[in-house]
């Protein structure tokens, strides 16, 4: 009567395979043609708007360039264990190339996949995260795109529209060697500002709420690429809206969850980058350990104005003429 989670899950990827082989094996065309066909495993560490979006603009790269693939999709819904289970399905199924979401996602991969090509997308440092020896020559099966957010200017976008601000508070999930770089950098961005940069830790959603709060007297809240904070910011936005605090963002999903503005990247332009990098992987036989890690290059602002009402801030016009509204 009881069944291991291991055998569902299983069961589960083994069904989802069928029905995609079923419906991908309809076309005569496609299969008689010499087509390319492939097939990529992908691991999402969480479902939130940035993730989403990089995920789809991988496979948007496909779609433009006009190739055939069959995608396993599975989430692991911010677990790091359900993230390695999925791994090890992964590194068991015939796959051509297998792809990671987010950086403990990544890790879990490399971890268990070493005969075929690993791309990383949304992975803010992959040297610090040992998923590559260094971002110009990655050095075995694994390279990717990096979203490395613009923290020095994203700082001064803040003291843009919060000037008097001096003490900012960072709420980020402990276990995430990606949020830790960005605190770091944070830091080390806020002095020549005249920013005291104030954090807490959580280890799960639930905690969120509780650490806006201990955050104390703050001027305004920056929250960097934290997978976990990101899923759960309408906790943070809560009690920012309550108690009149700023929020500005790393990226342009969490403005659509309530920040107030970023100077971010576009998630699903650096998906749409890691897709193409796995076409030249696939049908070009470039070497993974020869690629360099890819950053994105544009940035826009983005901002949300009814946030920024509930908040009691105003956004400067200047940054209002240039800015995407959400």
């Amino acid at each position: 009567m009881a069944f291991s989670r291991a055998t569902l899950f299983t069961g589960l990827v083994a069904t989802s395979a069928l029905v995609l082989a079923g419906c991908t094996g309809g076309s005569d065309d496609a299969a008689g043609d010499g087509a390319e066909s492939y097939t990529i495993g992908i691991n999402q560490l969480v479902q939130h708007p940035a993730l989403d979006a990089a995920t789809a603009g991988f496979k948007e790269a496909f779609t433009d360039a006009g190739v055939e693939v069959e995608f396993t999709e599975q989430n692991a819904n911010g677990e790091q264990a359900t993230a390695l289970t999925i791994a090890q399905q992964f590194a068991a199924d015939d796959l051509d190339l297998a792809l990671a979401v987010a950086t403990p996602a990544a890790q879990a991969m490399a971890q268990n996949i070493i005969n075929i090509p690993l791309l990383f997308t949304a992975v803010t440092d992959p040297v610090s995260a040992e998923l590559v020896d260094s971002m110009e020559e990655p050095g075995a099966n694994v390279t990717g795109t990096s979203d490395a957010a613009p923290i020095d200017e994203q700082l001064e976008l803040l003291k843009q529209i919060v000037p008097d601000a001096e003490r900012v508070g960072i709420v980020y999930a402990s276990g995430e060697v990606n949020s830790q770089v960005q605190v770091d950098q944070a830091e080390e961005a806020a002095g020549p500002l005249d920013l005291e940069i104030v954090t807490q830790t959580v280890t799960t959603v639930n905690e969120i709420q509780q650490a806006v709060e201990a955050l104390g007297d703050v001027d305004a809240i920056y929250v960097p690429t934290d997978n976990m904070v990101v899923s759960g910011i309408a906790s943070l936005v809560q009690v920012a809206e309550t108690r009149q605090i700023p929020v500005i963002a790393a990226e342009e999903g969490t403005v659509e969850g309530g920040a107030v503005a970023t100077l971010g990247i576009d998630y699903t332009e650096l998906g749409r980058q890691t897709g193409e990098m796995a076409l030249r992987i696939l049908r070009d036989g470039e070497d993974p350990a020869t690629m360099p890690v890819e950053t994105a290059t544009e940035f826009t602002y983005v901002v949300n104005e009814a946030a920024a009402e509930r908040q009691g801030v105003t956004i400067p016009e200047d940054i209002l003429a240039e800015a995407e509204k959400k």
